[in-house]
């Protein structure tokens, strides 16, 4: 079973597209501003750089999966991976309101699956469910 985040993959790539373009156009298009400020070519790549490295950075909240199969799950989210065996699993929850789903572990930790967001409606309804079917055929062996 495998899942990403739709709408929030979708609205990343879409914004750091945005913001490379915006930092292409301004930083070719300026040259010297009004106040009499030159601006040069070192100037120009900078601001092209700074965008492409905001732009990568936009796209760290598109990296959200989870990949589980009946031995494991893997859940990777922004910053951190985790990879845990079912048995350590006791849960997986979706409470109303909450914008993503989360593992409830068996020494009382808890893990934030960002790849399962509320925001995706059904789909995120079926991965819970998914997930869910692999941890009861775990707790049945």
């Amino acid at each position: 079973m495998h899942a990403r985040p739709l709408k929030t993959t979708v609205v990343s790539v879409l914004t750091a597209a945005v913001v490379v373009g915006v930092s292409v156009v301004v930083g070719l298009l300026l040259k010297q501003s009004e106040a009499g400020t030159a601006f040069h070519t070192s100037d120009q790549v900078a601001i092209i750089v700074l965008g492409v490295l905001i732009a990568v950075g936009i796209l760290g909240f598109a990296r959200p999966r989870v990949d589980a199969d009946a031995e494991r799950i893997v859940v990777r989210n922004v910053v951190r991976t985790h990879e845990l065996r079912w048995p350590v699993v006791e849960a997986i929850t979706f409470p109303d309101g909450a914008a993503y789903a989360t593992l409830q572990l068996r020494d009382d930790e808890t893990v934030a699956v960002l790849a399962i967001q509320a925001v995706d409606g059904e789909r995120a309804a079926r991965a819970v469910t998914g997930l869910r079917a692999l941890l009861a055929a775990d707790q049945r062996r």
